[in-house]
């Protein structure tokens, strides 16, 4: 499966950087975009809207006014669900994702895959 970490940074203290680490200790492949390039791990990060394919998670490390610009971008994706960390809660993305047919969860990766249910 692929995850797509948006927000991504190579500080190693932020959470996007961690969930990296976590999402390749647990065998994932993983792709990021961030406001800079740099590399996290082995991961580039990119700062293009890469047209991705075969997403299978979107994680969102972005406030609701900054994934504005990613709304269409996801939904081209066609992932199978986006993950909403803390701080990312937005109603408003919500709605357009499910007149899209992709699920949604409101939740922390870090737990997700620390609790095996990623």
């Amino acid at each position: 499966m692929k995850t797509l970490v948006l927000g991504a940074t190579t500080n190693k203290e932020r959470y996007s950087y961690k969930a990296i680490h976590n999402l390749i200790g647990k065998s994932h492949q993983v792709v990021a975009i961030g406001s800079k390039k740099g590399m996290a791990l082995d991961v580039q990060i990119e700062t293009e809207k890469i047209p991705y394919h075969g997403i299978d998670t979107v994680t969102l490390y972005l406030n609701p006014q900054h994934q504005r610009e990613y709304y269409d971008y996801i939904i081209s994706l066609q992932p199978r669900r986006v993950i909403f960390n803390p701080g990312t809660e937005n109603p408003e993305f919500y709605t357009l994702l499910k007149e899209n047919g992709i699920e949604y969860e409101v939740a922390c990766t870090l737990v997700l895959l620390a609790t095996n249910q990623y």
